[in-house]
């Protein structure tokens, strides 16, 4: 189930919501954990099982480390390699299969068979948050005894359940003992999900059909304006998709009485790709910084040091995002602009707006589209279209003035909303009645958008 389905918002929410505020307050995290179980099993009935033993082992270990007490490095190990291993199996195996035949076919030509187990949903998510939960304890960052049935409400909650935002049990856990439900924290809350729901549906939605009319065309006979126009396309679906998400997530959470943290914060306006990556899945970020840069030394140790660690955070960047080559090769390219940033050119681009401007404008599109192709030849074939350095295969000259005409309003505010302008608008009026008039035509209008069957799935649902 996805939150911008007609099922989360008209049956599951409501009903939800109803139960949820009646039974009096010490019985409200008993109805989170069961209406989270349901809604995973909703969307995801036969990994439900796996969701489960995720957190009964990661339990177990948390609790044999407080009865350890000095010795309880092993059973950290262990539920690392539990978390680890699940998400290998489930999410990489087949791309490690794949790898493994490419070598086998030159050399006997057998082939492995592929496994054709899905990839359970949210399992990067809530496997991350699970290792930081052992990390912390074994830390001793977390005072807390071991609760399962805290550690499992934390864990499986559904507004940060299958996307996020990545959350550690230390910002969840004492809301969990004590939190205020309002009517003031409800509205809010409802009013960031519909901002959210129109994000997503009226706007990431609509450019994603940009796209897909550009794959369905074919990348040899784009024209090169066109090539441009659909990477930028898609950089603004992919933000207004995923930050749609996050704010519905945010506003469930605060319907709930739960503050989760933001997950952007105006990305596009960044003047590097250091400071992009700050702003873009902040939550994301914080975990690798946390759980992975820092335990290997942070800032400290000089430049091969750094070399290395952020070799190392950007290729499980890479990876985390999905199981194929073009991830991995993203993420290196990530790793060598952020390294030349922190070694030599950060600076000029901090004194520089116009520079700054420039380079980010070029290198966000053309990141993104090494994101967007999961073929390294097509990769090179649309960037080849971009700068015109590939022959093109019947081009039709006027496509671009096409697309252009139909998605010019969605791309103009797309790039508006990059922008801070709209948020300092809706905070000066939201409390106006023209802002409560404006939230419900967004609203009613995604419904209706929804209701005619608008292709919907999330694009992060994917990773």
């Amino acid at each position: 189930m996805v939150f911008s389905s007609l099922e989360f918002i008209f049956r599951f929410l409501p009903l939800f919501l109803i139960i949820y505020y009646i039974v009096p307050k010490k019985f409200q995290n008993a109805v989170l954990l069961t209406g989270s179980l349901c809604f995973y099993a909703w969307g995801d009935l036969k990994n439900l099982v796996f969701l489960l033993i995720s957190v009964f082992i990661n339990f177990i270990a948390v609790k044999r480390m407080k009865r350890e007490n000095c010795n309880s490095k092993p059973w950290l190990i262990t539920a690392l390699l539990f978390n680890i291993g699940m998400l290998f199996f489930f999410k990489y195996i087949n791309f490690a299969i794949d790898n493994i035949n490419v070598i086998l076919a030159g050399i006997n030509g057998k082939q492995i068979a592929e496994l054709t187990w899905g990839l359970p949903l949210g399992i990067s998510f809530y496997t991350f948050q699970a290792i930081s939960y052992v990390i912390d304890f074994y830390r001793k960052d977390i005072e807390d005894d071991p609760d399962l049935f805290h550690f499992a409400t934390y864990l499986i909650m559904f507004p940060k359940l299958v996307s996020g935002p990545i959350t550690s049990y230390k910002e969840i856990g004492n809301q969990l003992k004590n939190r205020n439900c309002s009517v003031t924290k409800f509205e809010k809350g409802l009013k960031l999900f519909v901002i959210g729901l129109g994000l997503k549906v009226i706007l990431a939605n609509r450019l994603g059909i940009l796209w897909n009319n550009i794959q369905t065309i074919g990348f040899e006979s784009i024209s090169t304006p066109l090539a441009w126009l659909g990477s930028i396309g898609y950089s603004l679906q992919l933000y207004l998709d995923f930050q749609g998400y996050s704010l519905m997530a945010i506003g469930a959470g605060q319907m709930l009485g739960f503050h989760l943290p933001d997950n952007f914060r105006h990305p596009y306006m960044s003047k590097s790709m250091t400071e992009f990556w700050r702003r873009w899945h902040i939550t994301l970020g914080l975990w690798f910084r946390n759980y992975v840069y820092i335990p290997l030394g942070g800032n400290r140790k000089g430049k091969k040091r750094l070399v290395f660690k952020l070799l190392i955070v950007w290729l499980l960047t890479g990876l985390w995002h999905g199981a194929s080559w073009n991830y991995v090769l993203w993420g290196l390219v990530l790793f060598v602009l952020i390294l030349f940033e922190k070694l030599y050119f950060k600076k000029i681009l901090d004194r520089s707006v116009i520079i700054a401007r420039i380079y980010m404008l070029l290198a966000i599109p053309l990141t993104w589209i090494l994101f967007a192709i999961h073929s390294l030849k097509d990769v090179l074939i649309y960037y080849g279209r971009m700068f015109g350095i590939v022959q093109g295969i019947n081009v039709n000259n006027g496509d671009f003035i096409k697309y252009f005409s139909q998605y010019k309003w969605l791309l103009f505010t797309g790039i508006f909303l990059c922008f801070p302008y709209g948020k300092r608008l809706f905070k000066k009026l939201e409390n106006n009645i023209l802002c409560t008039i404006f939230l419900l035509l967004v609203f009613w209008y995604s419904v209706y958008l929804l209701s005619n069957g608008l292709n919907n799935p999330f694009l992060y649902f994917q990773f």
